[in-house]
């Protein structure tokens, strides 16, 4: 599998982004996607899941009411819709995929197989 990520940067706070996340490849393993973020200095820490056939989401609760994540299973697609942003909310933030629902038990990094490159979101005060 691989991941693509796009949209992502630089929006004052209380504005909005949508980043994009692009899979190919033999997407028909992934379970669930998800994305990270990583601000400098900091550990990569889950931001939202989705589960790909299902549709369940999950948030963590920085974002809860504020960040919504979907997908286009037809196009292969992830999509993180950022609203209210805040300037905590800037990092860079990565796609994830994995094939286990084992991902969706803590959310930890580890459990993903797949990543995207990356996407960088800056959030002026």
């Amino acid at each position: 599998v691989q991941l693509q990520a796009s949209g992502g940067g630089s929006v004052q706070a209380g504005g909005s982004l949508r980043l994009s996340c692009a899979a190919s490849g033999r997407t028909f393993s992934i379970y669930v996607m998800a994305w990270f973020r990583q601000a400098p200095g900091k550990e990569r820490e889950f931001v939202a899941s989705i589960i790909r056939n299902e549709g369940n989401t999950n948030y963590a609760d920085s974002v809860k009411g504020r960040f919504i994540i979907s997908r286009d299973n037809a196009k292969n697609m992830v999509y993180l819709q950022m609203s209210s942003l805040k300037p905590e909310d800037a990092a860079v933030y990565y796609c994830a995929s994995a094939r286990s629902s084992v991902a969706i038990i803590g959310n930890g990094v580890n459990a993903y197989d797949y990543w995207g490159q990356g996407t960088l979101v800056t959030v002026s005060s």
